[in-house]
């Protein structure tokens, strides 16, 4: 009994937290999408969603490339680590941590500072001779701070779940006759499945809702649906259509988190997690 009435105490803060941050927001989301100013019901700014659809597109584009980029580079880096010694796997993680104790605004005016028309990166190029590249306010200094600050979202979930990993397994594939390639395919990537989905969800969600980005690494010239969502309520001070745009994205994210948990739902979860 006293066990039970524990486990109860324990959770009301929890449902508290829930209820006051995550229940109420969305419900109030639903509300400013359904109606108007005045607080009429009205599906205006529900309609007006396919008006945005190249900018949701184009999200889901950059989300998804700066998704992939993230994995093919945090994985075998994430394999490196795992393999390496315990005290060099504690500095690894250490310093793939390290940027995320900063802020993530200073991350991405550290960027700017590099990639700038007089950055770090032209300033030594004309110091060579050469002319100055046109690094900054471009697709690919968003996708670069994309990857540069989700980075370690892909990296440590991958890196969880192959520390845990049983090496007799692989070493049993190795006395059956298999190569290199056959191992890594069939025992090392099924058996890392579960950090390979918690990384890409962890990545691909941020990275499609994202607006800080976009306005500092892509000067206004990339647009997404996050800048669209920011200037509705920073500037225009359309509170409906700018929840109603909200309420899509978490549509498309909850759609995400489902796909990825189907794909995951038979993999062995201890270590990773798709959130």
């Amino acid at each position: 009994m006293n066990s039970k009435l524990s486990r109860t105490l324990l959770d009301k803060p929890y449902l508290v937290w829930s209820a006051l941050f995550i229940i109420a927001p969305l419900i109030m989301v639903l509300y400013y999408a359904l109606t108007d100013s005045s607080g009429a019901f009205t599906l205006r700014y529900i309609e007006a969603i396919p008006d945005y659809t190249s900018t949701i597109l184009l999200s889901i584009i950059y989300g998804v490339l700066a998704t992939a980029i993230c994995l093919l580079l945090g994985y075998p880096f994430a394999y490196f680590i795992s393999k390496s010694k315990a005290s060099v796997q504690g500095t690894m993680v250490l310093l793939v941590m390290l940027p995320m104790w900063m802020n993530f605004l200073i991350r991405t005016y550290s960027l700017m500072t590099i990639l700038g028309d007089s950055g770090i990166i032209n300033t030594i190029l004309n110091a060579v001779g050469i002319d100055s590249l046109k690094l900054i306010n471009t697709g690919g200094a968003v996708l670069l701070g994309m990857v540069y600050n989700f980075l370690p979202f892909m990296i440590l979930p991958i890196y969880s779940v192959m520390s845990k990993m049983d090496n007799s397994l692989i070493e049993a594939a190795q006395d059956l006759g298999s190569n290199r390639f056959q191992v890594f395919k069939k025992v090392i990537v099924p058996l890392s499945l579960p950090g390979i989905l918690s990384g890409i969800t962890m990545v691909f969600v941020p990275c499609v809702s994202t607006f800080y980005i976009t306005q500092k690494l892509g000067g206004g010239q990339i647009v997404l649906i996050g800048d669209v969502i920011e200037t509705q309520f920073q500037n225009a001070n359309n509170y409906n259509l700018g929840a109603s745009l909200s309420f899509v994205l978490m549509i498309l994210i909850l759609i995400c988190l489902g796909v990825m948990n189907y794909f995951g739902a038979d993999a062995d979860n201890e270590g990773g997690v798709v959130i």
